[in-house]
């Protein structure tokens, strides 16, 4: 069966060799008799997997041991919530927007009345740079988007803090290495670097557990989750067991850090291609805040029906998922860690040959 190379923001492309694994254990896992999906949670067949998930998160990560690692649900809109429920103490929060998923979690502290402030936007510009940001020292909890997928956007380093900094990591988890000095918290649904949509990854500083009040109710405390191993009801476990699978793939790859040249390497090929055709694609982003994960584009003069026309075209090639989003419209490859290097020289040897075509 031909594969289609697979551009979409997520549930986006997971690695061919790990779902072929995936459907080879699919009725028996370990020769067991029954799918990883029939089996308990607190069975040994199925805690092997949940246990090795958790070690290749901390060895892959190089994550020091004073960090919990969770496994909850309810994707990164559950986290925008639980954050300030888990993390507020009265003071002052702060976020940097820069950009829907940015919004929605400020939304979330407006909701429940906690003091906060918007101390950086790029929402004037368009989002098509990361903010310049500082936070203050004494703040309860400072936020950030680290890649917003709709505008193609990413920040290059964390900002350094005296206040816990808590990141939204969703679309480029296990993409690049992580200096945790300046990370409290970061968190990230599944579906883009990390297996399949229902999974959310927590990592958290374990001295932040205790934050919690007493009126949170009992599932929405990361502590009872850290408590319980994440195993106080019963978790994803067919997400579990694919996040296991693609860890052992980057592991086996040589880890974040060769993950990352790839993802470069992937990055530069598509910019190039935008950046040498003569204005006819154009890129949303400014070039100092590209991301290496989400490219957003548009063709000259935001034509929409030349931009129609080139998707139809990719659609045709086998090359699915490129549309851009509906609030800016244009063309969008998101290049995450499954997506392989000759599905961009795919796309890029298709955009040459169509401006040639239509200049």
């Amino acid at each position: 069966m031909k594969r289609a190379y697979n551009f979409g923001a997520g549930p986006s492309a997971l690695p061919t060799s790990v779902l072929e694994i995936a459907g080879k254990e699919l009725l028996s896992f370990k020769d067991s008799g029954i799918s990883i999906m029939e089996a308990s949670h607190r069975s040994k067949l199925y805690d092997d997997v949940h246990q090795n998930a958790i070690k290749l998160v901390r060895k892959l990560y190089n994550l020091p041991d004073d960090f919990d690692v969770l496994f909850l649900q309810g994707g990164a809109s559950l986290q925008f919530a639980m954050v300030p429920m888990n993390l507020y103490m009265g003071g002052k929060a702060e976020y940097a927007n820069s950009g829907a998923w940015s919004k929605k979690a400020i939304k979330e502290a407006e909701i429940q009345g906690i003091n906060f402030e918007v101390v950086a936007s790029s929402s004037e510009s368009g989002f098509d740079e990361i903010p310049e940001v500082k936070f203050s020292d004494d703040c309860d909890f400072c936020h950030i988007t680290s890649n917003n997928t709709i505008y193609g956007t990413q920040y290059k380093s964390y900002p350094k803090t005296k206040s816990p900094l808590v990141i939204d990591a969703s679309s480029d988890i296990f993409s690049r290495e992580v200096d945790w000095d300046r990370v409290d918290l970061m968190y990230a649904g599944a579906q883009k670097n990390a297996g399949p949509s229902g999974l959310t990854i927590v990592i958290i500083r374990k001295n932040l557990l205790d934050r919690v009040k007493e009126s949170v109710p009992t599932m929405l405390r990361y502590k009872t989750q850290a408590d319980a191993n994440s195993l106080y009801n019963t978790p994803p476990t067919f997400g579990i067991y694919l996040l296991n699978l693609i860890l052992e793939w980057i592991d086996e790859k040589g880890g974040i850090a060769k993950v990352d040249e790839e993802n470069q390497r992937k990055a530069k090929l598509l910019y190039d291609a935008i950046d040498n055709s003569n204005g006819f694609y154009t890129g949303h982003a400014q070039k100092d805040s590209r991301s290496l994960m989400n490219v957003s584009f548009n063709i000259k003069d935001k034509d929409s029906e030349l931009e129609a026309k080139l998707l139809a075209e990719a659609d045709k090639a086998g090359m699915i998922g490129l549309k851009g989003h509906r609030s800016i419209g244009g063309l969008r490859a998101s290049i995450y860690n499954a997506v392989p290097y000759e599905a961009v020289e795919a796309l890029v040897n298709l955009m040459h040959d169509f401006a040639k075509r239509n200049s």
